[in-house]
């Protein structure tokens, strides 16, 4: 590999940034618990509100699960970069990977709430 182009990360910094990136997964793993408690806790409700919340709530929850694990999966990747060429390549595989996801998630997001809203009308 050319020297120059060459992307060394000190392996103190390197360390720290694995240590860094367990304690995210342990707090991103915390947040997904509770955020499922919060979601389950809907019962009782109005049923067809309760309903739409719910299948709101766990796409929420899907989605917000799977675009941490993938940043997180993005970071590892990063750590373990050969040289600048490399990094630049998953950043960019990366961005236009989240892209597309987020246009995905808006959409089914979209029609999660106007089920919700067609339901709850449909009750009344």
């Amino acid at each position: 590999m050319d020297q120059n182009n060459r992307f060394e990360i000190p392996k103190e910094l390197r360390s720290m940034a694995e240590a860094s990136f367990d304690q995210a997964r342990k707090a991103f793993e915390t947040f997904l618990s509770s955020a499922q408690q919060a979601a389950s806790s809907l019962e009782g409700r109005n049923e067809a509100v309760r309903v739409g919340a719910k299948d709101l709530s766990v796409k929420a929850i899907t989605f917000a699960e799977k675009n941490v694990a993938s940043s997180l999966d993005y970071a590892e990747r990063l750590l373990k970069a050969g040289d600048l060429t490399e990094v630049m390549k998953l950043h960019s595989e990366y961005v236009q990977n989240q892209m597309r996801v987020f246009a995905e998630q808006a959409s089914e997001i979209g029609q999660a709430v106007t089920r919700a809203a067609m339901d709850v009308t449909k009750t009344k």
